[in-house]
């Protein structure tokens, strides 16, 4: 007697990999574009991670009479270094810079410039140009652009990251509940979505504003109220079809409770499209806080920010590395996950998934998927 065998999951750092994980994965490597974009957007990302060590006003690391100090983990008087007074160093002073230069040594980081320091000694009025000290020149109120670059991009992949998180969170658990148990349920939250998303956000966001001064999680906060809707449809169409399959109603019949049937046996299967979604929906959150700091009303002034780059930009036409170096870095970013978003669809398409099979493989395949998502 014949019999499709199912191939035995692999394991990789401990953890189990199936055969259909494996070849999400080899999709996933398939598209080059996407697969090499995730890399690039790491690297940046863990880069400004590190912006503190890349472009600020204190030196990485002092050793001043044999002893070690780090200013940028620590704030030290002026006297420590042999100055009058108890206030904090200022490194960029020339008095405090011979002190240590004449007892020990420093090492800068690469731009000696945060994204609030001012550059009070510019050859020319700011905005300045791009010259050997700042390399992509400073805005209208002397700060390094390269500096605010760093940070600014920064900000931005963190927002978009906690907002994306969250709203997956709320939104998954929204969808779920939704389609899982369908009826009234379904009806009286698609009714209240529909009043919900028909609120007028950007109006909202301005009477706020001049009632609380924004700042990075109120900003979360608002935003959140509205972007968990973004997944709730995908969420509520998947468990609309998985809460019919065989296995669900056997975990039904054995007294399962509902909580474990959604949230352990159901959302796996569901999960497959909405990761599909995340990328756009970070994109979308990261253009959504560039697009209130470019009208103001988004970060506090003086926040390192994409946005005011581009608003600094609109207001300083002479000075066009302004506009040009905020444009191409959202046009950069945003392309990034946008390719990164493509290569996930390709690895979750079944077209994909299952090119070149037989039908009996892509029979024990799928059986073999929702045996995984199904099981206790």
């Amino acid at each position: 007697m014949n019999s499709t065998p199912h191939p035995k999951p692999d394991r990789f750092l401990g953890l189990r990999i199936s055969p259909l994980t494996r070849r999400r994965l080899r999709n996933f490597r398939g598209n080059r574009r996407g697969f090499w974009s995730l890399w690039v957007f790491l690297g940046l990302f863990l880069f400004s991670l590190g912006a503190e060590f890349i472009a600020n006003d204190k030196p990485v690391l002092i050793v001043y009479d044999g002893a070690i100090y780090t200013p940028i983990f620590k704030a030290y008087p002026e006297t420590t270094f042999g100055g009058s007074f108890k206030t904090e160093a200022d490194y960029r002073d020339p008095f405090v810079a011979g002190m240590i230069g004449a007892h020990g040594w420093m090492i800068w980081p690469p731009v000696r410039y945060n994204h609030r320091t001012v550059a009070w000694d510019l050859p020319n009025p700011a905005p300045s140009r791009p010259d050997a000290e700042h390399w992509l020149g400073t805005d209208d109120q002397a700060r390094d652009v390269s500096a605010r670059l760093i940070y600014g991009f920064r900000i931005s992949i963190l927002f978009g990251l906690t907002l994306t998180l969250f709203s997956s969170l709320v939104g998954v658990t929204a969808g779920a509940v939704q389609g899982y148990f369908g009826g009234w349920i379904d009806l009286l939250f698609q009714r209240f979505m529909e009043v919900w998303s028909g609120l007028p956000v950007l109006f909202l966001l301005i009477i706020l504003a001049s009632v609380v001064e924004p700042n990075f999680w109120w900003l979360l906060g608002i935003m959140l109220m509205f972007s968990w809707m973004s997944l709730v449809g995908v969420v509520r169409a998947e468990f609309l079809r998985v809460r019919n399959f065989d296995y669900v109603r056997a975990a039904r019949a054995l007294g399962v409770s509902d909580f474990v049937i959604m949230f352990r046996h159901a959302l796996p299967n569901a999960m497959v499209a909405t990761l599909t979604f995340l990328p756009f929906v970070l994109s979308g959150s990261i253009t959504t806080l560039t697009a209130l700091d470019f009208i103001g009303f988004g970060l506090p002034p003086g926040s390192a920010s994409l946005g005011e780059l581009l608003a600094q930009g609109k207001a300083n036409l002479q000075a066009p590395w302004l506009g040009l170096t905020g444009f191409f870095t959202i046009a950069l970013m945003l392309s990034l996950l946008v390719f990164i978003g493509e290569a996930v669809r390709d690895a979750f398409d079944p077209r994909k998934l299952f090119a070149g099979e037989t039908p009996q493989a892509e029979h024990a395949a799928e059986t073999l998927t929702l045996s995984e998502g199904g099981k206790a």
